[in-house]
């Protein structure tokens, strides 16, 4: 039976992993974006935090609420506590005490007491800060997704140009070998020399060996994009998108100046210093008296014997009710320092604020120059690519008539690879560069 187990085990754990492995997904880039939202544990945490923070609000609202407890005690003395008796009492002298043990070794209380704070300053302006601090990990949850949307959508970007290289390097592996394989028959046949031959069979080298690189480059991007989608990397992702789908030169209307309100960190800031200013707050009311209503309802019993739970038995009552009163009467400064303290964070924040702002202006305007040096790159490189695609095919043509050289054909080769190279990077860099351009203005929001 324990070999039948095994041999199926054997047999069917291939199949599992297989299965595992052949999870299939079809995502454009919002989809793609979507999912890395559900599934990144960056974002997973950080919507973490937004409940451990609503967590606790809730506990501290719980303070100000009735607080009630119960309690049972029993008691078996092996000696009962000795008292002393003034002799007196009973016609003794003066000075004298007699040791006397009052009570039964069986005792037992049970009861119930409750508490309702009335009025406490730091438990007010407590309840506003931690409502605000929910507010702040509310915040942070929307950074982590912007981050986390950022990243997506270079990651996905970095796939497609890697694969439009790739055909292209393909494309271009199939002209050289063709070229290559007609050079062989010409030299073959003694129509060309030996060192036309060598030159294509280089550059042909050259050109396989960089769409063997680009093609595990498309594999290295994929796995980058699955990473930053909190993906199975055995999971099969489908782009649905293409280039031709993301335009870098989509028109926007920037605006010269960028609203600092749009921008979540410029708003986790002010959070931020609420929280400062309700900690100057809460430091000042704690100079307040608080006031608190109490009471208890118990019973209790003595007994020789164990028989708390025999009916008939008689216990007896206890209740209370008080209102407490405090008041911090001198502290020795200690208050006034720690407002000092809180009233200089304060400030902190509001420099702080100051050089976001500064830095908000500076990111966005360097971004809107880097995304038109990146877009007049691209358009560039683009007129030079087909520039070289033109110029390699008159070389090739040239050859093919016998007006021209294997060495103009192996240069032109060698321009149209680097000037498809320069391309491809350009258009990288352009999203990317359009992508920045967006965060610095404040329009990703998620």
């Amino acid at each position: 039976m324990k070999k039948s187990i095994s041999i199926f085990l054997i047999c069917t754990f291939p199949l599992v992993w297989e299965a595992k492995a052949q999870y299939t997904f079809a995502f454009s880039i919002d989809e793609a974006v979507t999912y890395a939202l559900e599934n990144q544990a960056t974002v997973k945490n950080a919507q973490l935090e937004t409940q451990i923070a609503e967590a606790r609000v809730n506990e501290l609202i719980g303070v100000g609420l009735p607080q009630v407890n119960a309690s049972a005690e029993m008691i078996r003395y092996f000696e009962v506590p000795t008292s002393f008796f003034p002799a007196s009492f009973s016609g003794g002298p003066e000075d004298v005490y007699l040791p006397v043990q009052f009570g039964q070794p069986y005792t037992a209380q049970a009861g119930f007491q409750a508490s309702q704070l009335i009025f406490d300053g730091s438990y007010i302006v407590g309840l506003q800060a931690s409502r605000t601090y929910s507010e702040l990990s509310r915040k942070d949850l929307s950074r982590a997704r912007i981050e986390t949307a950022i990243a997506v959508k270079q990651a996905y970007y970095l796939v497609l140009v890697n694969r439009e290289a790739f055909k292209e390097l393909e494309n271009e592996v199939t002209r050289i070998e063709k070229l290559r394989d007609d050079t062989k028959a010409l030299y073959d046949n003694g129509f060309v020399e030996k060192t036309d031959h060598d030159r294509i069979v280089l550059n042909y080298n050259i050109a396989n060996n960089g769409k063997v690189k680009v093609e595990r480059s498309v594999d290295i991007a994929m796995n980058l994009l699955k990473f930053q989608m909190g993906m199975d990397q055995n999971a099969k992702l489908i782009l649905t998108e293409t280039l031709d789908d993301i335009d870098p030169q989509t028109a926007i209307a920037y605006a010269d100046t960028v609203d600092y309100r749009n921008r979540i960190e410029y708003s986790i800031l002010q959070t931020q210093h609420r929280l400062a200013a309700l900690d100057v707050r809460n430091y000042n009311a704690s100079r307040l008296p608080s006031l608190g209503l109490f009471g208890s309802l118990g019973w209790n019993a003595s007994r020789n014997e164990f028989t708390f739970f025999k009916t008939g038995e008689s216990w007896y009552p206890a209740s209370l009710v008080g209102v407490q009163l405090n008041m911090n009467i001198f502290g020795g400064f200690k208050k006034n320092a720690q407002v000092q303290q809180a009233k200089l964070n304060v400030l902190k924040v509001e420099n702080g604020l100051q050089t976001l702002e500064n830095n908000i202006d500076r990111e966005y305007q360097n971004a809107r120059l880097s995304y038109l040096n990146a877009l007049n790159d691209y358009i560039t490189q683009k007129e030079n690519r087909e520039l070289a695609r033109e110029l390699s095919r008159v070389a090739k043509v040239k050859y093919d008539t016998g007006v021209g050289s294997s060495l103009e054909v192996v240069d032109a080769e060698s321009s149209l690879r680097e000037s498809e190279a320069n391309y491809y990077q350009a258009l990288f860099s352009a999203y990317v560069a359009k992508l920045e351009l967006d965060r610095t203005a404040g329009l990703i929001i998620y």
